[in-house]
């Protein structure tokens, strides 16, 4: 087991769900999970308190704040409680984010129970909601107590579940780290297969990024935006199509490396070496989507300003940088790719 600290908050990698207690207050704790979680780690929630919120992206709205919120008033909740997210991405930003605007802020924690949530979601501070179907577009910066990331409950994950968290790994580093890469590429089959080694390792190494950055730049002033890259597309694609956060970040993890390729900052051997990894952690590298249904979108995302778009792009492999692109120049750059992504 690592730990790794983070602004005041305990990240456990590899430490076993059944220690958790060792890590909560001895006070009231109140867990927010989904019926599927629930189902299958009945044993892990068993000693607390328990809120069901539905499972889905749908769900991550304002509307499931509102009730979450209600639940807590009934059952008499203070600002001592500690809140305690057990599940997805999708569960552990909800519930951080009802603990932080509830009575003004409550502690809270996560037990991520997907791979995205271990390597993201959890890890970093930021909490919210959808709005209207745009992507996080309300929401907090509040850091958890603890995130206990065991990869034993990774074991009861889909395949496509659990391959989707591959896209946050390899996009840290290609962020950050060309050594994290190479070592994916020589133990993707290890990884598919979750050898327990080599998941710890890659987990382990992919937080380490990502805390790095947030350390440096809590607030996404500067250095955070890097952890952006492939997302900016990645969420105009998520709704524009019915593929998940992570399959469509792998997508936009590409559409940034062709535009690299296109603007001199990374070769083409290069791009086909990330399209072939993530097609080696049975990830997707491109969607059809229309482009002009895509620009769309994307001109709505909130990392936009007037018309220009910030976006993160790969300098080769282990590096990247942002830019500031008029959409005209992205649809420009874009053009001559049949009409889809």
């Amino acid at each position: 087991m690592e730990e790794i600290t983070l602004h005041g908050s305990r990240i456990l990698v590899g430490e076993r769900a059944g220690n958790l207690s060792r890590y909560l207050p001895r006070g009231r704790v109140i867990a927010i999970t989904n019926p599927v979680v629930r189902a299958c780690h009945a044993a892990l929630l068993a000693p607390y308190e328990t809120i069901e919120m539905g499972d889905g992206e749908a769900h991550k709205t304002l509307e499931t704040v509102d009730r979450l919120a209600g639940e807590l008033v009934a059952r008499g909740a203070d600002r001592d409680t500690f809140i305690l997210g057990v599940g997805g991405g999708i569960a552990c930003d909800v519930a951080g984010f009802v603990a932080s605007i509830f009575m003004r802020g409550c502690p809270f924690g996560f037990v991520p129970t997907t791979l995205l949530a271990q390597v993201d979601a959890s890890v970093g501070g930021k909490n919210g909601v959808n709005y209207r179907g745009f992507k996080n577009m309300l929401g907090v910066f509040a850091q958890p107590r603890v995130v206990l990331c065991d990869p034993g409950l990774l074991r009861t994950l889909d395949p496509r579940v659990y391959a989707a968290g591959f896209a946050e790994i390899v996009k840290a580093a290609m962020i950050a780290d060309a050594s994290l890469f190479e070592y994916l590429e020589r133990h993707a089959g290890e990884a598919a297969r979750q050898d327990a080694g080599v998941l710890e390792r890659v987990v382990s190494v992919s937080i380490k990024i990502k805390a790095a950055i947030v350390a440096a730049d809590e607030r996404e002033r500067g250095a955070r935006r890097l952890l952006n890259l492939g997302h900016t597309f990645a969420h105009a694609i998520e709704k524009c199509s019915r593929l998940s956060h992570g399959e469509a970040v792998s997508v936009g993890l590409c559409m940034a490396s062709r535009l690299s390729v296109r603007l001199g900052l990374m070769s083409e051997a290069e791009r086909e070496r990330v399209t072939g990894l993530l097609a080696a952690l049975s990830l997707p590298a491109r969607v059809e989507v229309p482009l002009p249904e895509l620009f769309a979108a994307t001109r709505a995302d909130k990392k936009k300003s007037g018309d220009r778009l910030h976006v993160i792009l790969p300098v080769g492999i282990g590096r990247s940088e942002a830019r500031v692109l008029p959409f005209a120049e992205l649809e420009r750059l874009f053009t001559g790719l049949n009409g889809e992504v």
